[in-house]
């Protein structure tokens, strides 16, 4: 590896702009300095994070080089760079960004090169969703973490402070400086779809202690962690993705549900915090999103809750931000309302054209575009970025899948998985009673890179304690055909597991599970997402809850099966009956034990 100055010296007038007012935690007189020399159309770029398809900053595959060319008209990450001179570049598995550690550390090291090398160049802000859990980026060998509704049933803040410190190390060895998590929604509404177990829970205090305390480890890491998503998408049954949310809450609840964990963020030195494609009523009548509403960016965040940090768009690509503006006018809009970088435009020519335009023609004054700019500045200067840009091969191999990180992952997930039901009591099983295990269910499909599918996981984990466990998938909608070979294959084990997956009224996943339990064989449910899918499971003798079907989750669950642990999480959210909705079958702080 080439020794950083050799790197910084790659273009001319790179160590100039480097050099200016020395150190970048010394001096903090270099973000305005570097600002003060900067064009027009360097500034707007600055405010722009973008995707970018490919594994190489210079030489992608051709697949690549023509997504490239089709949605952003350059071939590769560095003609991105020097075209629009963007201020940060996000990470995506679908993007073909992520193939292993030392590629992506690669990746990084030539994104930062080729920003380096423009005329004033600066480095870029490389970001991406690493929230553990259900959305991950970047996935095996790296470590991966209970997700945050499996934290919230741990409820230790010493596990969430380590998750962030020990996940941020990882991310900061393969250049990635700025992540957008935790989740610092409430889930309050059992049939959100877009937040659900990416949430700490429904306790509003409880998650606000979860969201400090994990934004207080990356930030020891030397990452810029995001709480997300402000004002608050925790009571919503629509997908912001593709639709557009209302929130009904009044300025009240929304005072006592919704903001107390960005006030804890903030109070906790959160270095930014992204916005929602919500509509918030109570908060602005406009009929704007949150994203693109002055009342709530500036008016309430800014202003009311004092925070001064980068403020990033949640991805303007989502139907939530574009129901009632073009893409001409969201970026645009949303620098008025207060935001700072404008994440992931579906055009980014047209985007970062506007942006401009705007300037020009008084709409957007330079000196607004200045506060953006300086705060996107000072935070690359806090991370330590105008120092050491590049990242090494060996942090990378010391760093990304350490074998203390893997157990600390292990350990914190015995904390968190719940048992909700334990007729008999059922569990734990032992191979000597129930030596024959069959494990069917629902295998959904992970972005997390682990190595799945959840039946498997779970077979190979029970199998490895004793037990002979054999997988059969059944998915998440199983066929009447299905369900009967679930049910002839039942016959010759002495237990059952069920993996479910948001189980509904309706849903075949009940019918298997209600056909299982009338074959008299004892029935282990394992909810590996939601865990409201107990009220819906009358006929199990057990069930746990894991929060998500990640390996680390799936193999803490197999431990609590056989004993080999005692289940210690609590539930962070309350589980409703099925039949009446206004009652609670289940309250926040149920778990049993043994």
């Amino acid at each position: 590896m080439p020794s950083r100055r050799t790197l910084l010296a790659a273009g001319a007038g790179v160590t100039a702009t480097l050099a200016v007012g020395g150190s970048a935690h010394a001096d903090e007189r270099r973000p305005g300095e570097l600002l003060a020399r900067m064009t027009l159309e360097e500034k707007v770029g600055q405010v722009f994070v973008s995707r970018v398809y490919g594994h190489s900053a210079t030489a992608p595959d051709q697949a690549d080089v023509d997504a490239n060319l089709g949605e952003l008209g350059v071939r590769t990450a560095a003609e991105l760079l020097a075209r629009y001179r963007l201020g940060g570049i996000v990470y995506f598995g679908w993007a073909h960004n992520t193939r292993d550690p030392r590629q992506l550390a690669d990746l990084s090291n030539g994104i930062q090169r080729a920003s380096l090398q423009q005329p004033r160049g600066l480095p870029v802000l490389i970001s991406t969703d690493q929230e553990h859990g259900a959305v991950c980026r970047v996935g095996r060998p790296a470590t991966l973490f209970p997700g945050a509704m499996a934290i919230g049933a741990g409820g230790s803040r010493a596990d969430a402070r380590t998750l962030g410190r020990l996940a941020g190390r990882e991310l900061r060895a393969m250049g990635v400086r700025q992540n957008y998590s935790p989740v610092a929604d409430v889930n309050v509404n059992p049939a959100n779809p877009v937040i659900g177990v990416r949430s700490f829970g429904a306790d509003p205090a409880a998650v606000a202690a979860l969201v400090a305390a994990e934004a207080e480890g990356y930030r020891a890491a030397g990452v810029a962690a995001t709480a997300k998503h402000f004002p608050g998408h925790g009571d919503t049954a629509v997908d912001s993705h593709t639709g557009f949310p209302v929130i009904t809450h009044s300025r009240e609840e929304w005072e006592t549900l919704d903001a107390a964990p960005f006030r804890a963020a903030i109070a906790a030195g959160v270095d930014s915090l992204m916005t929602a494609h919500i509509l918030v009523p109570a908060l602005d009548a406009s009929g704007d999103p949150a994203t693109l509403s002055r009342p709530i960016v500036t008016g309430i965040l800014r202003e009311k809750l004092g925070y001064d940090g980068v403020v990033v768009t949640d991805a303007l690509d989502m139907a939530g931000v574009r129901t009632k503006y073009g893409d001409d006018r969201v970026p645009v809009l949303a620098l008025k309302a207060g935001v700072d970088q404008l994440l992931n435009p579906p055009d980014l020519d047209v985007a970062w054209n506007a942006v401009l335009k705007a300037v020009r023609d008084g709409e957007l004054t330079e000196q607004r575009l200045d506060v953006s700019v300086l705060r996107i500045l000072r935070l690359k200067s806090r991370l330590g970025l105008f120092e050491e840009p590049y990242v090494g091969p060996a942090e990378v191999g010391r760093t990304v899948g350490a074998p203390e990180h893997l157990a600390a992952a292990d350990r914190i997930a015995e904390r968190t998985t719940t048992l909700l039901v334990n007729e008999g009591p059922l569990l734990p099983l032992s191979p000597r009673t129930h030596p024959r295990l069959l494990v069917v269910g629902a295998d959904p499909a992970s972005p997390t890179g682990t190595t799945g599918p959840p039946t498997g996981v779970l077979a190979a984990a029970l199998t490895g304690l004793g037990f002979t466990a054999t997988a059969l998938p059944t998915g998440t909608a199983p066929s009447a055909e299905t369900v009967a070979g679930a049910v002839t294959a039942a016959a010759g084990a002495d237990a059952v597991v069920v993996a479910t997956c948001n189980v509904t009224a309706a849903d075949a996943q009940r019918t298997l599970v209600e056909r299982l339990a009338a074959t008299g064989r004892p029935v282990v449910a394992v909810a590996v997402r939601n865990p409201y899918d107990v009220a819906l499971l009358p006929s199990v003798r057990a069930c746990l809850a894991a929060y998500s079907w990640t390996d680390v989750e799936l193999r803490a669950a197999a431990r609590v099966i056989a004993g080999a642990v005692e289940p210690r999480g609590k539930l962070p959210v309350p589980v409703r009956r099925a039949d009446d909705p206004t009652r609670v079958l289940y309250p926040i702080g149920h778990g049993l034990t043994y």
